[in-house]
């Protein structure tokens, strides 16, 4: 005999299609905050200067919207397998774009931007007074580098750095004297420690986006089953090779079986079409179809007549208590 697998099995199943559905949220809702911190910061870094541009804030878009698809389709009982999908090519997407954004962003605070003139104060901020932070108006300062004087063209709300500025060859510049559209020097190293931490945000999205693409490719391909609380334990279903039945037990119990009946013999009561018959006209027929019965020695083996005969009920008559 052999049995099925424990009752307990869909159970199991409905608690782990319910923790796959918890950690995939999780996961979904971390992306999406990352996701929030990357455009918010990259579009500070990016609206800092006007003659610097850089700043991932793209990632932050395409991971957020496929976050979002991707919380809309963990909740949803039809059509979830489609919406998971779009999320995953969409946060798929995201992660090329994070890796693409932290190069740039880190090669560029890396390499065009110099913090320590800006930590030194030894960087100069112009403002005409008008008060327009973005005035056209242009003045000519003096710089020294090396004990040699030459003239820089600002703008105004320009913070430059004289020791960046390379007198001798102006078009051979390794990092960025000046930045235009600032309100104060602070601003620039604001800028450039936003520019780090998009990097970081864009390196931290890179990876989550990776985990969380393939946490939810896990959870697309599960069945959701409900959960099922059993007042008693489902019937087993037994198997029996040698009669090719299949029995199932724990349907019925054992207290709910066929009430028992006295096992009177059936009477034989005339029907109105055919008139009644008596006991010795039945005896004689039988005597006369059945000639074997008139030997005596056949009475041994089959049922006396005046048996059957005293079995017959008139109508209105009570049958007789069974007798063995």
């Amino acid at each position: 005999m052999q049995s099925v697998p424990a009752p307990t099995a869909p159970l199991d199943a409905a608690g782990q299609f319910t923790k796959r559905k918890r950690t995939s949220l999780w996961f979904t809702i971390s992306l999406l905050l990352v996701s929030f911190l990357i455009l918010t910061i990259g579009l500070i870094a990016t609206t800092r200067t006007e003659n610097i541009t850089v700043g991932g804030y793209y990632p932050g878009i395409i991971l957020g919207f496929g976050s979002f698809l991707g919380i809309i389709g963990i909740h949803l009982v039809e059509n979830r397998k489609q919406m998971l999908v779009a999320s995953i090519v969409f946060i798929s997407f995201g992660v090329v774009a994070s890796f693409c954004c932290a190069i740039v962003d880190g090669v560029f605070a890396a390499r065009y931007i110099e913090p320590r003139p800006l930590y030194s104060g030894r960087c100069q901020f112009y403002s005409s007074g008008s008060g327009l932070a973005y005035d056209t108006h242009q003045t000519e300062v003096t710089c020294y580098n090396q004990h040699l004087g030459c003239q820089l063209r600002v703008k105004t709300h320009t913070c430059y750095c004289c020791d960046l500025y390379n007198c001798d060859n102006p078009d051979q510049v390794s990092s960025y004297y000046e930045f235009v559209g600032v309100t104060s020097c602070q601003d620039v190293v604001h800028l450039f420690r936003l520019l780090w931490s998009s990097t970081v945000l864009n390196i931290v999205g890179l990876f989550l986006g990776i985990v969380t693409a393939a946490v939810l490719g896990a959870f697309k391909d599960m069945v959701p089953l409900p959960q099922v609380t059993f007042n008693s334990p489902p019937p087993q279903i037994l198997y029996n090779p040698a009669q090719q039945i299949l029995t199932y037990t724990g349907f019925c119990s054992s207290a709910s079986a066929l009430p028992s009946y006295a096992s009177y013999p059936l009477p034989l009561q005339p029907s109105g079409s055919y008139p009644a018959t008596s006991p010795a006209d039945i005896s004689l027929s039988d005597d006369t179809q059945n000639p074997s019965q008139s030997n005596p020695m056949a009475g041994l083996t089959s049922n006396p007549l005046p048996q059957l005969a005293s079995t017959i009920l008139l109508p209105g008559e009570k049958p007789p208590p069974y007798a063995p």
